[in-house]
């Protein structure tokens, strides 16, 4: 209120050693510029509170030695862009600084070209296409939401295969948003299957996360200009889940 003093005390920064860990990775592709590899699910990309070694970064530390951008700072060397923790998949990490720069303008205009596969709860009998604004959820910080103040966001997305309860689908970005797929697909009721952050918290099939899976990334190459793509096969998580829905034996 008018009148009130506040006062707010700065702690001192704290400098986390992020380490160079020798840690499996598989390498899709590496050149002088980038390095594309494939996630598994349950990594984290990059180091931040409670997850400061164990990562995408950790290992890249150690696989790429020095050679890796330092704009996005010490605790994000190399890192152009990210997906979720118990999202699986394709992602490109720049091994310096000019490459760095020239693969972050087209992510930031969006004309990278990525496709996801991932399995929603219900049954969607149309594909089609969401255009609607993501921010921060009013009521809880750490959750997105589709809010009328958001940043635009658009997913397109294809129905591939029917099951019981549940719609097989590929869905491609025109946008990055946080948790943009998920957020979206749980707007028209559809939650992505195992998303206990925007479905429910129950975990069905011992899963452990969303059933999301980063299956194409395209992008002009930062030195080159020629176009690369890279396809990750499904995890085999993944797989089982579909043979078994085909089988009907969930």
């Amino acid at each position: 209120k008018k009148g009130d003093i506040v006062e707010i005390e700065i702690p001192d920064p704290e400098n986390v050693d992020i380490l160079a860990e020798d840690i499996h990775i598989d390498v899709l592709y590496e050149d002088n510029d980038v390095i594309v590899i494939n996630k598994p699910q349950g990594m984290v990309v990059h180091p931040a509170p409670g997850h400061y070694s164990g990562t995408v970064v950790n290992a890249l530390m150690y696989h790429c030695k020095d050679s890796l951008s330092g704009i996005n700072g010490c605790t994000r060397p190399g890192i152009v862009h990210r997906i979720d923790m118990n999202t699986s998949g394709v992602i490109v990490a720049a091994k310096n600084d000019n490459a760095h720069k020239s693969l972050a303008l087209p992510f930031y205009e969006h004309s990278i070209n990525r496709k996801y596969k991932a399995i929603v709860v219900g049954i969607l009998k149309e594909s089609g296409t969401i255009d609607k604004n993501i921010g921060r959820n009013p009521k809880d910080r750490k959750k997105m939401a589709v809010v009328q103040n958001g940043r635009r966001a658009v997913t397109h997305y294809k129905v591939l295969e029917n099951f019981k309860r549940y719609t097989y689908i590929e869905a491609a970005l025109e946008t990055g948003r946080t948790h943009q797929i998920r957020t979206h697909m749980a707007y028209i009721g559809h939650p992505l299957l195992g998303d206990n952050v925007y479905g429910s918290e129950k975990q069905p099939y011992k899963l452990f996360g969303q059933v999301l899976h980063a299956e194409v990334l395209g992008f002009k190459h930062p030195v080159s200009g020629e176009y690369m793509e890279f396809v990750s096969e499904l995890p085999e998580y993944f797989r089982v889940l579909l043979e078994k829905f085909r089988q009907d034996l969930f």
